[in-house]
């Protein structure tokens, strides 16, 4: 385990050892004699706590060097935990020293036992603060390659990118529509070897079939009717890079030939030429079908299958993915606020509600127009579930009495807390202005689950 850094700033030179010696074991030690020792050493060593000698040269029975030396350390971090040692009768001088931002004072001669106690409470603090900034940075473990997810379905969909991404395997990616399919081939792309390379992506259902082999293969000149110009097909393109084909069970039959020959050869001939042209394109397929029943009714060619389904990667659908409805809803509130003037807009109660009941069959795509909807119509400072049109999914319920009402809320802020905080319960607790006790009592009574 890595020792914390403990900067000592003490211009007894005698002292200095022996605070050295005595708490080596425990800490390692850095060591400045006067203020501009104090500000290089802090610097370069960025220490979890500093033990400042109000005392410095080059008037060493005054305090003032000592307190700007403590104001050139708070500049460098804000934050910085500064303990002042001090003479007994020097008690003001140390008090004035915690005003201006020191953690806390101890007097000369300093009970080592007491120090130790102190430094261990200081380390323990500044830890705390370290995972709170982490935070607010925005190192979330849900968010991944611009995909917002904490249920376990969405944490094995990162954890495939992760994996597949340095290789040059073709991927298969299943999913319905709205799911973020081709958020997760970019993903892919962003993470490979190839990042550099271009990005190209084509929807296979949305180009007429008469011009799709040449959307992809390219042409020669005067190859057919309109072929004025030579032209470069995607494939051709997409060379160096990732060429994503969406909805590739609409491939016709004589583009999934020639689809073969190149995921075999990485050669292909444009329309009308004769000239075999290398392209080092890795490809990435998705689909919101089911090949297989394609492959069975001898729609879809079986060896372009196999050729294509090297790896398969299912995105799940919404409603498979717990919580991270209201993860992803409050991210949408959040940049949609923002962006119409309404940054402090929350939801309501039975917004939240609906949101959890709601089917969700156009998945996150129609999560994001509802909301986005819903931001510009809100009339308050909450978004009801009338205004994201799903009012209907609470018919037929039960009203929620103030009981149920208030440990929703209570249950929706918790979770959020623990999930930026990655489950540690400390920072959670720290966050929310409560005691970690308390906030275990919490969790047991709304029934959250300590992963």
């Amino acid at each position: 385990m890595t020792k914390p850094t403990l900067l000592i700033v003490e211009d007894d030179e005698d002292i200095r050892t022996q605070m050295k010696w005595a708490l080596a074991p425990d800490y390692e030690v850095v060591m400045a004699e006067d203020r501009a020792g104090a500000v290089a050493a802090f610097t370069a060593n960025r220490p979890s706590v500093a033990l400042l000698d109000l005392g410095l040269p080059p008037r060493p029975n005054e305090p003032e060097e000592g307190l700007a030396t403590l104001s050139s350390l708070l500049a460098l971090d804000q934050l910085a935990k500064v303990i002042i040692v001090t003479g007994q009768g020097d008690k003001q001088n140390a008090l004035r020293a915690v005003g201006a931002g020191a953690y806390d004072f101890l007097c000369k001669p300093v009970d080592m036992d007491e120090l130790r106690l102190v430094l261990q409470r200081c380390v323990y603090v500044a830890d705390l603060e370290q995972e709170y900034r982490a935070m607010q940075q925005g190192q979330r473990v849900e968010v991944f390659e611009h995909m917002l997810g904490g249920s376990p379905q969405m944490q094995a969909v990162f954890t495939f990118i992760r994996k597949m991404a340095p290789t040059s395997a073709p991927v298969l990616i299943l999913g319905e529509n709205g799911t973020g399919k081709e958020m997760v081939a970019q993903a892919l792309h962003r993470r490979s070897p190839q990042t550099n390379g271009p990005f190209i992506a084509i929807n296979c259902n949305a180009i007429p079939e008469n011009l799709l082999e040449s959307e992809l293969f390219g042409h020669e000149k005067g190859s057919f009717t309109g072929a004025h110009t030579q032209r470069k097909g995607h494939i051709e393109s997409a060379a160096g890079g990732t060429l994503f084909l969406d909805e590739i069970g609409e491939l016709p039959a004589a583009v999934q030939v020639k689809l073969l020959r190149f995921l075999q050869e990485k050669r292909f001939q444009r329309v009308g030429g004769r000239q075999e042209i290398h392209s080092d394109a890795r490809v990435i397929a998705a689909t919101n079908g089911n090949l297989q029943e394609s492959v069975a009714s001898g729609k879809f060619r079986e060896d372009l299958y196999f050729r294509l389904a090297v790896v398969v990667a299912r995105v799940p659908s919404l409603r498979e993915r717990g919580d991270d409805v209201g993860l992803v809803a409050k991210e949408f509130l959040h940049r949609y606020g923002s962006q119409h003037g309404k940054p402090r807009l929350t939801f309501a109660p039975d917004a939240l509600r609906a949101l959890h009941l709601h089917h969700w069959p156009g998945n996150v795509r129609e999560l994001q127009n509802r909301v986005q909807r819903a931001v510009i119509m809100a009339e308050g400072k909450r978004v009801t579930a009338s205004d994201l049109e799903l009012a209907d999914a609470l018919d037929g319920l039960p009203p929620q009495t103030l009981k149920e009402a208030r440990e929703n809320v209570e249950r929706e802020i918790v979770r959020d807390a623990l999930r930026r905080h990655k489950g540690k319960v400390t920072s959670a607790a720290l966050e929310l202005g409560i005691s970690r006790p308390t906030l275990y009592e919490l969790m047991e009574k709304l029934g959250i689950a300590r992963e």
